[in-house]
């Protein structure tokens, strides 16, 4: 299986390759290798996931160099979820690029979107931190040229900001890389585990300092207070379906947090101790809090959806602060849920905005064409998005409070109050939107729109996915209970990259 665990960053590389080189001028060609890479991607990510849960953590060791010295790509069972989300993710935002037309409105849509299939596939592979930097390099690029996709001054402009913010991320990045080799003399996330834990007292102060930069490093891909700037803008003038996407790369920080400070940096390290769990608890709180009164107070609906975004993450990031099996479990469930049901109102949103011409809250417009079945939509992923019952948001928020009773006074009053803020600022937007519309004159026109059943389709696939994560909780939450209790257990992962003790 070894060889296999390449599959999936250098698969969509080739793909993307080939879709600038041979069909960059034929749109349907374009399609079929967008679709038939990321329909491969999504069958080698169920073979790895079913290879990670019966066999454990197995490295795969490029031009056969060994650890430290060599790069490194493992998988576990974290890693291979990950790729299977991603994977379950881009086939229905993909479909909908094409029953859309998306794909029309500028040039190299399919590669620039395998390209950044591959940067995430790499992040989530890499074992090395150096290597995670790459990718995450990859991941810029790619994603610079699917935001602005289409043109046009605003989607530029955000861009614009979005690469200036995440670039002082990648110098921050190397800074942190540079200080941590400096003290360790290795990046292999493997290495780095048995090396910090067994510090001299002398360069304890050195490696917090590096470790707090990397935190730094995943709170802006993660858009976690104080950095989470560059995210509203940025998702509300993407495209539909490319925000959509973008729905997992904020849990790319996440997942970077989870690997990194569960495996090198945990709390019973002596260098470091607890200190990013009480780092990390308060800004998730307030970054829930912030993305909250954001999705009140917005008067435009890609920014609604932007802040319940960042909302999402607030609420991901204070399950992740426990640093606990049971808190990680409880996060991983909801990262989940969060990803599935962004994706699905960015989609949502991205049918308004084509029906009704503008996003904004401001006044009302015209009813628009299928209005009822869009307004039915976005019930459902209102409901979603603010956690509510029956759906799988309910109950992740239920394992995130079981999982932090202990943790601080605040986390209950605050993911419930913010629930409910969000409740209201959703059933505010939706009034505005479907309600309000049809108060208006009989003789406004209604706004047209060209049929096609594909676009809901895919929105309804998503919603399905919720639908099985509430329906089939108790497996996949047992499930994800054991990949928790893999990552506070490192022993094997370190034994995959066969190091011996102390590098």
């Amino acid at each position: 299986m070894s060889h296999w665990i390449i599959a999936p960053v250098v698969f969509p590389a080739v793909l993307g390759a080939l879709a600038v080189l041979v069909a960059r001028f034929d749109i349907v060609l374009q399609r079929v290798i967008g679709l038939a890479g990321v329909l491969a991607l999504a069958a080698l990510a169920i073979l790895l996931l079913r290879a990670a849960t019966l066999t454990g953590p197995e490295a795969y060791f490029l031009g056969d160099w060994p650890a430290p010295f060599g790069i490194v790509l493992v998988l576990d069972r974290l890693s291979a979820l990950m790729l299977l989300l991603t994977a379950a993710l881009a086939l229905p935002v993909l479909l909908y690029v094409v029953g859309t037309g998306w794909d029309r409105r500028g040039q190299h849509f399919h590669a620039l979107f395998l390209f950044q299939m591959m940067g995430l596939n790499g992040a989530f592979l890499t074992g090395d931190a150096f290597n995670l930097f790459v990718f995450f390099e990859v991941l810029l690029i790619a994603s610079y040229g699917l935001m602005i996709h289409g043109g046009g001054r605003d989607r530029l402009k955000a861009g614009v900001q979005y690469v200036a913010f995440n670039l002082v991320g990648s110098t921050l990045f190397l800074f942190a890389l540079a200080t941590i080799y400096s003290v360790t003399g290795t990046l292999n996330l493997a290495d780095l585990a048995q090396k910090v834990a067994i510090l001299p007292e002398g360069d304890a102060a050195l490696i917090r300092v590096g470790a707090v930069m990397l935190l730094l490093v995943f709170a802006i891909k993660g858009a976690l207070v104080p950095v989470q700037f560059w995210l509203p803008g940025t998702y509300a003038n993407a495209p539909g379906p490319v925000a959509a996407l973008f729905a997992v790369m904020t849990k790319v920080g996440a997942y970077a947090v989870l690997r990194v400070y569960t495996l090198v940096f945990p709390p019973q390290t002596p260098a470091t101790g607890s200190m990013f769990a009480d780092l990390i608890l308060p800004a998730g709180l307030v970054t829930l809090c912030l993305g909250a009164i954001g999705v009140l107070g917005a008067r435009s609906l890609g920014r609604t959806v932007a802040f319940a975004a960042i909302a999402s993450m607030g609420t991901l990031f204070t399950a992740v602060s426990v640093f606990s099996p049971a808190g990680t479990a409880a996060a991983l469930y909801y990262l989940l849920h969060s990803t599935f049901a962004t994706a699905a109102m960015f989609l949502v949103t991205d049918l308004v905005l084509a029906r009704r011409g503008t996003g904004s809250l401001a006044e009302a417009r015209p009813p628009i064409a299928q209005s009822g079945l869009i307004a039915s939509l976005f019930f459902v992923c209102a409901v979603a998005m603010a956690g509510m019952p029956p759906l799988s948001g309910f109950l992740g928020k239920l394992l995130i409070l079981d999982a932090t009773r202990a943790a601080m006074g605040l986390v209950w009053p605050v993911i419930l109050g913010t629930s409910m803020l969000m409740v209201v600022g959703f059933a505010q937007a939706g009034s505005l939107l479907f309600w309000k519309a049809t108060a208006l004159s009989s003789d406004t026109q209604r706004s047209e729109a060209r049929p096609n059943a594909l676009p809901f389709v895919v929105i309804g696939l998503l919603l399905s996915l919720l639908i099985g994560l509430t329906l089939f909780a108790g497996p996949v939450t047992g499930w994800l209970a054991k990949t928790a209790a893999e990552l506070y257990t490192p022993a094997p992962y370190i034994a995959a990259n066969a190091l011996p003790v102390g590098g």
